[in-house]
């Protein structure tokens, strides 16, 4: 269907940042044809339909990047144990943290994951989330890393909503492999990639129509470089297999203490290196020479009531892409909503609005190798745009316990609408 979205404020967040002020946008089936002020929309043209905007503004669909959204459980004891002082690698010695959730996400079916994190899905989606990438990483088996994985493009296929899907089973070292990192590696790479990971997301995506059920359950590989869980030559070791295997990858790095993840990750060509708060100059100018997006995540330093922040200035000046995504899981970061996301990325870490809309739409949809579909609104991507009764984008970020999205688009197609 040739559809006209006419009379809004548009920002395109391409590479130009343009804006149009009356604009328009015209959509043919799930892409964007055509976008520019309504004053230059293209002669002759005859829409099949029309939806007036009002004046409100467009943005592309908000993009969340990392979230480890597939669980089952909850940890708000451990939440109450931190906010009394302890730390979040005490709790994960003795046992809790990570494994906590492993224990409970083994036990749940698959119909239970289903049923406890398309909630979660759905809080996003109410926001403009148009797109959102999911990790395993609390299974920690074969089995139960490849049920996550399934959950995740089930609630695909139910819900009108993109997902990237991560294998991150080089999270925690799994009760099973106790003092034996090596081995659960090794096990990682000669047995479950080649099983549930050798194949990459096919070509095109869910705009040519694919099922999510019929798409091979990996897009991407993810580990965790830190102190408390694997080191960076073991990361290095998981990232040569997956690249063999046509996979790109991603890092959790550098959250709590720099143990060389960043110039792992930029080795390695990652699409993404997450945390970075104890990353240095030297992590930045890596990340810029490989093109990795720098992904922060302010929620999870707010709820771990960190003291370092991550190296915004050094990004900055090297040129990084930076990213900015909820990191929605049960323990360091219990958040369903990238708006808060985006306040506390400009209130904490000192972003623009400017810098933080690029960071959930244009420079997410590069961390997740997507740039090329989504993440703009341009000619040729998908039809995905979130609609905003609001006066200006700088209200983005702006307000906390109000949504401001009153309409959500996805593959051209109205999903969402609600009065604000």
């Amino acid at each position: 269907m040739l559809t006209l979205w006419r009379n809004a404020r548009i920002a395109t967040c391409d590479d130009a940042g343009r804006v149009h002020s009356p604009g328009a946008v015209v959509t043919r089936g799930p892409l964007i044809e055509w976008v520019g002020d309504d004053a230059d929309l293209p002669a002759g043209l005859r829409p099949e339909r029309t939806v007036e905007l009002a004046g409100r503004w467009i943005t592309p669909g908000l993009i969340d990047c990392h979230t480890h959204l597939v669980f089952a459980g909850q940890r708000a004891a451990e939440f109450a144990r931190r906010t009394a002082g302890e730390s979040y690698a005490g709790i994960a010695s003795e046992g809790g943290g990570i494994l906590s959730t492993v224990s409970a996400t083994r036990a749940a079916s698959e119909d239970e994951l289903l049923e406890q994190s398309e909630p979660r899905l759905q809080s996003l989606l109410q926001e403009g989330v148009t797109t959102v990438e999911i990790k395993s990483g609390y299974g920690l088996d074969l089995a139960s890393e490849a049920k996550m994985l399934r959950v995740a493009r089930r609630l695909e296929a139910s819900n009108p909503v993109t997902v990237s899907t991560s294998l991150l089973a080089a999270h925690a070292l799994p009760p099973e492999f106790a003092v034996r990192a090596d081995d659960y590696i090794d096990t990682i790479i000669s047995d479950w990639l080649p099983k549930i990971g050798a194949r990459h997301r096919i070509s095109g995506g869910p705009l040519m129509g694919d099922s999510p059920l019929s798409r091979p359950l990996v897009d991407a590989v993810d580990a965790y470089c830190e102190n408390i869980a694997f080191s960076a030559e073991q990361c290095g070791r998981i990232f040569a297999a997956a690249r063999a295997l046509g996979l790109p990858v991603r890092l959790h790095s550098e959250q709590l203490s720099n143990v060389g993840g960043s110039q792992v990750a930029a080795r390695h060509g990652a699409l993404s290196c997450d945390h970075l708060e104890y990353a240095d100059e030297a992590d930045a100018a890596a990340l810029a020479r490989s093109g990795t997006v720098a992904v922060l995540l302010p929620v999870a330093y707010y709820a771990l009531a960190e003291k370092q922040l991550p190296p915004v200035a050094a990004l900055r000046a090297n040129g990084v892409p930076v990213a900015i995504a909820t990191d929605c899981n049960p323990g360091t970061s219990p958040c369903a909503s990238l708006l808060p996301a985006m306040n506390m990325a400009r209130r904490l870490f000192g972003l623009s609005s400017e810098e933080v809309l690029r960071g959930v739409t244009r420079n997410a949809a590069r961390a997740l190798g997507m740039h090329a579909e989504r993440g703009s609104i341009e000619p040729g991507r998908a039809a995905d745009f979130a609609v905003w009764s609001v006066e200006s984008p700088d209200e983005l970020g702006y307000w906390a316990g109000f949504n401001p999205c009153s309409m959500v688009v996805r593959a051209g197609e109205i999903v969402l609408e609600r009065p604000v």
